[in-house]
């Protein structure tokens, strides 16, 4: 006759049982690369973000160019009324196109930390770490939408004091804020496929700086996709940045409206940002050759 003290009771049994099978182990291994994968790339995200307080003017001084677009393209077209926007006025239009081209100008050129890591040897021990490398780029895709939501708060509230009609809904702020941070990680991560591929600081900055005004004119930045030329709307609408554009002006604006779909310009910036940070991570070691 068994002791009670050691009979196991049925619920403890059944759970070692289901934890034994082989569809229990496989979630069990699932949840274990999920909790490894999210602590790297917070990790990651963290030791980049620490560097802002380092140097908190570079946030500030990013913010010169946006500003001055509000207050003189904005306030300038605004008044000569040459482009239409439908119920809002112009500047009400132009602000989400400002903001994410704030963001796009933020995250196209952070590759260049890559090249920067590479040459004082930061990335070989990365490299040498066991941590996954999608997770690398995961956690500096996250570190620019860090960056890129402090930025797109001073340019919101300069857009107020100027006179924007702003939603101040927490719920519409922090679906903005999401997109807001959706860009940066899809721009960033783009730059650092770049900085893999060309490896040095100047050909990067050539490069950056050559996609920068062809990726902001051909999307809805600042003017509606219905003014553009047959060629140039399906180029636009190729371009990630259309699509956050988009949804800012419907979250953020009064009056606003989508004119694709929250639901599409979700997608859309979820599926290039997963795609770019495959990418990435493929690209990731070849850095240092």
């Amino acid at each position: 006759m068994k002791s009670p003290e050691l009979a196991a009771p049925p619920a403890a049994s059944a759970d070692r049982a289901a934890s034994s099978s082989p569809r229990g182990r496989r979630a069990e291994g699932v949840l274990a690369v999920v909790a490894a994968f999210s602590e790297q790339a917070l990790t990651i995200a963290w030791a980049e973000t620490r560097k802002l307080r380092r140097d908190s003017t570079e946030i500030f001084t990013r913010a010169v160019q946006p500003v001055l677009w509000l207050g003189i393209f904005g306030v300038i077209m605004g008044r000569a009324r040459a482009i239409p926007t439908g119920p809002v006025g112009y500047l009400d239009f132009l602000v989400p196109g400002i903001l994410a081209q704030s963001v796009l100008f933020v995250a196209i050129f952070y590759g260049i930390s890559l090249i920067w890591e590479r040459d004082l040897g930061i990335l070989h021990k990365y490299l040498a770490s066991p941590a996954y490398r999608t997770a690398l780029v995961a956690g500096k895709a996250a570190s620019a939408g860090v960056r890129a939501v402090v930025q797109s708060v001073i340019v919101g509230f300069v857009a107020l004091l100027m006179g924007a009609h702003l939603r101040l809904s927490p719920l519409k702020l922090l679906g903005a804020l999401a997109f807001i941070v959706l860009g940066a990680a899809v721009f960033s991560t783009f730059s650092l496929a770049v900085a893999c591929i060309v490896k040095t600081r100047e050909r990067f900055m050539g490069i950056g700086q050559l996609l920068t005004m062809p990726l902001f004119f051909a999307s809805n930045a600042i003017y509606p996709l219905a003014l553009m030329p047959r060629g140039l709307q399906v180029l636009s609408r190729g371009n990630p940045l259309t699509y956050q554009v988009d949804a800012l002006r419907a979250l953020m604006i009064e009056g606003g409206q989508s004119v694709t779909g929250l639901g599409l310009d979700l997608a859309v910036e979820v599926g290039v940002l997963l795609a770019l940070i495959a990418v990435a991570a493929r690209l990731y070691p070849t850095t240092v050759n």
